[in-house]
């Protein structure tokens, strides 16, 4: 499946590592939640990337406390209609501060990647052979946006109460 990473398509360096696997000495993974809350400390001491897949059922501030050793997080989108994940990842960026890759995996569609996008995520696992061309279309198709989220892009007021600042200055 295609990764997604600033517009791309890149390699997927990361492995999802199941509860019953060994853990491998070196390479980046993902593992389960429940994993990561049984065995913290040995995954910790680790010295390779590790992340961690949050069920979209799961509340984030269950890593909060985790987030500074952690490369990455995985966020499950099991349908489409279950935007639960959208919630995690603006609170894993704004609440928590988490700076690290934000993955969508899942059923991760076309139509929703800029709402992705805008919520946090800068990584997504795209089941189409031209998944960088669908990224760079769904994220150029909206300029202008009324709400606030933590991707930096000005809102429709911010932008006009700055032109009214601009002219108030320029007059």
């Amino acid at each position: 499946m295609p990764l997604i990473k600033n517009g791309e398509v890149v390699p997927e360096d990361w492995g999802y590592l199941s509860d019953e696997a060994p853990l491998p000495s070196t390479g980046a993974v993902f593992v389960s939640l429940a994993r990561w809350q049984a065995e913290r400390d040995t995954l910790r001491g680790r010295n390779q990337p590790i992340g961690v897949v949050l069920p979209n059922d799961a509340d984030p501030k269950a890593i909060a406390d985790d987030l500074p050793h952690l490369s990455a997080i995985a966020l499950v989108f099991p349908k489409y209609t279950d935007g639960r994940a959208y919630s995690q990842a603006r609170l894993l960026r704004e609440r928590y501060g988490f700076s690290g890759q934000l993955r969508a995996t899942g059923n991760v569609l076309r139509d929703q990647l800029l709402f992705m996008h805008r919520s946090g995520f800068d990584a997504y696992e795209i089941a189409r052979p031209d998944a960088a061309e669908v990224f760079r279309a769904a994220l150029a198709e909206m300029t202008l946006f009324h709400q606030p989220t933590g991707d930096g892009r000005a809102t429709i007021l911010q932008q006009r109460l700055a032109r009214r600042l601009d002219n108030r200055s320029a007059a």
